[in-house]
């Protein structure tokens, strides 16, 4: 979690970024990180020597820098802002995201943002990343100059979206603002360029990439005519990309994408979300979990097929099986026990077993992962899962060992 105490700095202007992207301001983060104590006392040494917005704005780096590093490999080399860090698309899926994108060739990144998918672009294509906000063009300048050689640097414009000029390109990929009114939206028509704007981009350029939330709603002739991409990663669905034109590899369909450690891992599925998972006589030896890319694409039929697994209730998002299965699609669990949900009988097996290490997984009940924690009262070294669900008009709890993938 993120010190408190930064959130409360003071702002930060154009110049004091170009100050910090700087070699003045790469010698003080280096300073900064040399520092002990907490934050009150490395701030009142810094604004000693700096004026208290740089000071502020040094510290502020070197958080968000940790932060970073689920994100970015190379974090501590980059510059980001709260916002810009909290919006950009992580390395390995960005890079995932640029290998579909025609190589050598020039392609536009519209609301580049801090440069998250502006960068790995640049490592494929000829590229030109554009923003309206000048301080996330300045951050994208300096991580281009961080992360790639001279040959590859992208070329970084000011300027709205709505205003591009796409003639010139082979393809473009935007991030439109899911948060143009402070609060995020679902809604692709409230974004900011909105589908009407996007439309008139594609009307120019028919060959794009958007990026967007898993749970984004797309007007209709965005289903028809694009591609649809869910991609997962670490257990999470992390983006939904609507592909257009050549970039689209099966237009109308729909695709769940879960990458691996690296971008070159990549295990996908394709299919509609028109059908429906059978379900088991009874639970057998094993318990499996589609990726929530899976889940967010609605493609469970087409993995549950693939594998010929069965539901464990209608409706439920777990399913089962005779033997283990190793597929990145697939979070698989070999089930030690199958009991109704008795926190007293259940928190005595576990503490018979001397089970202290719980992951609570919860679907298709209203169960508070972290309250049943409490009353379970688990204490020990061994460790299992603990998966809540509805099975027919019971409340079951399952308890298992997840399998290595």
């Amino acid at each position: 979690m993120p010190d408190p105490a930064i959130a409360r700095l003071p702002a930060d202007s154009l110049d004091d970024y170009r100050w910090l992207t700087g070699p003045e301001g790469a010698d003080w983060l280096a300073r900064a990180r040399a520092l002990d104590g907490e934050l009150t006392a490395k701030a009142a040494r810094l604004r000693a020597r700096l004026p208290p917005s740089r000071a502020s704005l040094v510290l502020k780096q070197i958080e968000l820098r940790r932060r970073a590093r689920e994100k970015f490999t190379a974090a501590d080399s980059m510059f980001f802002t709260a916002r810009g860090l909290e919006q950009a698309t992580d390395e390995v899926v960005a890079l995932y995201k640029a290998a579909r994108m025609p190589p050598g060739k020039r392609v536009f990144d519209l609301c580049a943002g801090i440069g998250g998918d502006l960068v790995a672009l640049a490592r494929h294509c000829e590229t030109i990343g554009t923003d309206r906000d000048p301080v996330c063009a300045t951050i994208a300048a300096a991580n281009a100059r961080a992360l790639l050689e001279p040959a590859r640097q992208p070329k970084i414009t000011l300027g709205e979206a709505a205003e591009a000029d796409l003639a010139g390109c082979h393809a473009w990929h935007i991030d439109p603002d899911r948060r143009p009114r402070g609060k995020r939206t679902t809604r692709v028509d409230l974004h900011d360029p909105a589908t009407a704007v996007i439309d008139g981009l594609l009307a120019q350029n028919p060959h794009a990439a958007v990026k967007l939330a898993p749970a984004a709603e797309l007007p209709d002739h965005w289903t028809e005519q694009a591609e649809l991409e869910w991609i997962g990663r670490a257990r999470g669905c992390r983006q939904l990309v609507a592909w257009f034109g050549t970039l689209a590899q099966e237009a109308g369909r729909r695709r769940a994408t879960i990458l691996g450690p690296s971008a070159e891992q990549v295990r996908t599925l394709v299919g509609r979300a028109d059908q429906n998972v059978p379900v088991a006589p009874r639970i057998e030896r094993y318990l499996f979990e589609p990726d929530a890319a899976v889940l967010a694409a609605k493609l469970e039929a087409a993995l549950a097929a693939e594998h010929d697994l069965a539901a464990i209730s209608s409706g439920v998002a777990y399913w089962t099986g005779p033997a283990a299965i190793a597929d990145r699609a697939l979070a698989c669990f070999e089930i030690d026990e199958v009991l109704p949900l008795d926190v007293k009988r259940l928190g005595a097996l576990l503490r018979a077993r001397g089970i202290g290490r719980l992951e609570i997984k919860v679907r298709s009940v209203d169960q508070d992962p972290g309250q049943l924690r409490r009353r379970l009262r688990v204490v020990g070294d061994r460790e299992a899962t603990l998966l809540v669900t509805r099975i027919e008009k019971r409340v079951m709890a399952i308890l298992a060992r997840r399998t290595a993938n």
